[in-house]
């Protein structure tokens, strides 16, 4: 028999992932507009490592893309990881995002070529190595296929996070890439014990005092 209720929350579930990664899209549709429209560059607004002009883009490099192409390619990944994450660990994702989006930026700065680095693919990247990661470290059967969908969907990434790529293509910042994936990864296991976990075995305990009675 199909629950009404439950299909209205799970309804209600959905939205409420998809509402902020929709506000972060729109917000960086907006910025790329502006400088379209305006003919300007924001490149400034990137992440320059080891420089103290640069540290601001730790907190607005994903804010800027070099063009509609570029934003246009992290914008589907951005909101399905970001919706995904939203709705599999509900409110842990308000602690989560902001300490990726941080974490990625820093050690893009620390470790980064002497150029200016930008767009959300660190992001994207922080988002599919905790969501993979997490669910690994958490051993939850539901988690672990979200996984799995991130690995089929995304694991050819990790090619872009060698630094071979300097060398073929200049303006992709595999150092970027490489810090997202280390802060998904830290991310995943700072987080593990909060939010959703491994259902209980109801088993468990029955296997445990069968062992009691036998060694009785």
């Amino acid at each position: 028999m199909i629950d009404p209720d439950g299909i209205k929350f799970e309804k209600r579930r959905m939205y409420y992932a998809a509402f902020f990664p929709s506000i972060l899209l729109i917000i960086l549709w907006l910025i790329w507009l502006w400088e379209w429209n305006f003919h300007t560059d924001l490149h400034w607004m990137g992440v320059y490592p080891r420089t103290a002009f640069g540290l601001p883009g730790v907190l607005t490099e994903p804010f800027v893309h070099a063009n509609a192409q570029h934003l246009f390619a992290n914008s589907v990944p951005l909101f399905f990881l970001g919706w995904c994450l939203f709705y599999f660990y509900k409110d842990l994702g308000y602690a989560v995002f902001p300490t990726l989006w941080i974490s990625s930026g820093f050690i893009t700065w620390c470790i980064g070529r002497a150029s200016w680095h930008i767009g959300a693919s660190g992001l994207i990247y922080g988002l599919s190595f905790f969501l993979f990661f997490s669910g690994v470290f958490r051993r939850s059967i539901p988690l672990m296929a979200i996984s799995i969908l991130v690995a089929f969907l995304y694991g050819g990434m990790v090619w872009h996070m060698l630094p071979v790529w300097e060398l073929i293509e200049e303006n992709i910042s595999w150092e970027g890439h490489l810090s997202g994936a280390f802060s998904g990864f830290l991310c995943a296991s700072l987080f593990r014990k909060y939010g959703p976990q491994r259902p209980a075995d109801p088993f468990e305990n029955e296997e445990s005092e069968e062992d009691e009675e036998i060694m009785n």
